[in-house]
């Protein structure tokens, strides 16, 4: 089917302009991109972007399905107090669970402009092949484009910070002694049975492997997982140097970074994403850099769990792919692309006192679009809006008070939209939100089905909730005294009057 979009005005990030255009699209792909008038087939379909502002979809290089039945469930926390909460947050979910919660998340982020997403699952107490096909179903019932990696450990978080377990009461320990996971050999497993057996278009779901923190991971776990992805050609996904407890247990438990650590065990490479990267130091960097891996940026949920503000530009000027993530609803609470782009343009302004060095909106926008495009694998294909990209299109409303007046509207999309100007979103020449309105999922029944799961979880996970809370102070305490550990770096705006040592 030949369509042909007419009357828009497309974005031309670099330039900082919107000039008029049309785009010609042939099944799911850009065919042809030029003036107003262009000359289509008789018989193509022809859509009126009149008054509407083109860009290319947004690409999320970082978040969690699971974690959109959680939203809102946590205040206070820092990145182990989430961690703590995960069996309450997460608990007793049901296969039906992990679709709809997949569900909720799609649609929120096709709903505000984003067209892809690498999403790092959760199952404990490991991954499944039927959770893996609930969720990916749930992506493809909205019509949005993922990549999917199974987040697998073979230590608890309370096994995987030195002395944390052995600070524990008594009691506790037994307590936490269930929250054990699956044993490595059975997780890979599963994944096998899933890569083997991967049934949807990869031009729009592909998969993936998320060892969830290196060294929440045995080392033979990590090889393993390693010789998985690279037999079956997919992504690798972890979170690196999240927190400075993170950092601090790499440097004690394997005498080097936690980059350096898996640079050792070969794992950096093109297809290798580190989430948050948040505590590397130059020779971390350089190490990315040199592999040709990429980063997932994530700051919104770094500021939102204290764990510091990434040093993004530094990455760029080392080489390195940076995208832009959202993170998961349950610690970033909401999955806004167009605000993770703004606070990663403002938190850059607070490292540096030359405004030259600051991150600039195009940077971000392409940081966003393109940068994470390439992270979740799908470079070429999505990202940019010309010939031989699939049509992944955003139709933002130029009558929308964002745009009114409007300027400059690269500078517009990073620091004054919010989700409210998307009009329409195009994904491989589908129209997914047609004038405000979700064309692939009954909204009213999601809502429904929500609210009945989070009643139900709430009561089947009473117990949990009730161990979470006699953990966290300790939890916290022990944390807290661990991160108060010099470092090498800092990441932390900590004031220096004594108040927040």
């Amino acid at each position: 089917m030949m369509q042909v979009i007419r009357g828009g005005r497309l974005l031309d990030i670099d330039a900082h302009r919107a000039d008029p255009a049309d785009i010609l699209i042939e099944g799911d792909t850009i065919r042809e991109v030029g003036r107003p008038g262009l000359k289509a087939p008789d018989g193509a379909r022809a859509i009126d972007a009149a008054g509407r502002l083109l860009m290319p979809g947004l690409a999320n290089a970082h978040t969690h399905c699971h974690g959109n039945l959680a939203k809102g469930m946590g205040d206070r926390w820092n990145l182990e107090l989430l961690l703590n909460a995960g069996p309450w947050t997460n608990g007793n979910r049901s296969l039906e669970d992990k679709h709809l919660t997949t569900l909720i998340g799609a649609v929120e982020m096709v709903r505000k402009g984003c067209t892809a997403a690498y999403d790092l699952t959760y199952e404990f107490p490991g991954p499944s092949p039927e959770g893996l096909e609930a969720m990916a179903r749930a992506y493809a019932e909205v019509g949005m484009r993922a990549t999917l990696a199974p987040m697998m450990a073979d230590r608890s978080f309370y096994e995987a910070i030195p002395g944390l377990y052995a600070a524990l009461p008594e009691a506790l320990q037994r307590e936490v002694d269930r929250l054990r996971l699956a044993p490595y050999e059975a997780s890979l497993a599963a994944c096998e049975t899933v890569l083997k057996g991967w049934r949807f278009d990869r031009a729009q779901l592909r998969p993936a492997l998320a060892p969830t923190i290196p060294h929440h991971c045995s080392e033979e776990f990590l090889i393993a997982s390693r010789d998985l992805a690279r037999e079956y050609d997919v992504g690798l996904h972890t979170h690196l140097l999240e927190s400075k407890a993170q950092a601090l247990t790499g440097v004690r438990l394997y005498g080097r970074t936690l980059c350096s650590y898996m640079d050792g065990l070969e794992y950096l490479g093109p297809d290798f994403v580190a989430a948050h990267a948040i505590w590397l130091d130059d020779d971390d960097i350089r190490r990315l850099a040199d592999a040709g891996a990429s980063v997932a940026h994530n700051p919104g949920s770094n500021a939102r769990l204290g764990n510091g503000i990434a040093a993004a530009r530094r990455m760029r000027d080392f080489g390195v792919n940076v995208g832009i993530g959202t993170d998961g609803a349950s610690c970033s609470d909401n999955q806004n692309m167009f605000e993770a782009m703004r606070i990663a343009s403002f938190v850059s302004r607070v490292q540096e006192l030359d405004y030259r060095r600051w991150l600039a909106t195009e940077e971000v926008l392409r940081m966003a679009t393109a940068g994470s495009a390439r992270a979740l694998g799908f470079e070429g294909l999505i990202g940019e809006i010309k010939p031989g990209f699939k049509a992944d299109i955003v139709f933002l409303d130029l009558s929308r008070i964002n745009y009114v007046p409007l300027n400059d509207p690269t500078n517009q999309i990073v620091h004054a939209e919010d989700g409210t100007g998307v009009e329409s979103v195009m994904i491989g020449g589908r129209m997914v939100v047609e004038k405000g309105r979700l064309t692939t999922v009954d909204e009213a029944k999601l809502a429904r089905d929500a609210e009945a799961a989070a009643a139900r979880l709430r009561q089947a996970n009473a117990a949990n909730r009730e161990l979470v809370g006699r953990l966290e102070d300790l939890v916290g305490t022990f944390c807290v005294g661990l991160s108060r550990q010099p470092y090498h770096v800092e990441r932390h705006a900590l004031c220096h009057t004594g108040h927040g040592r």
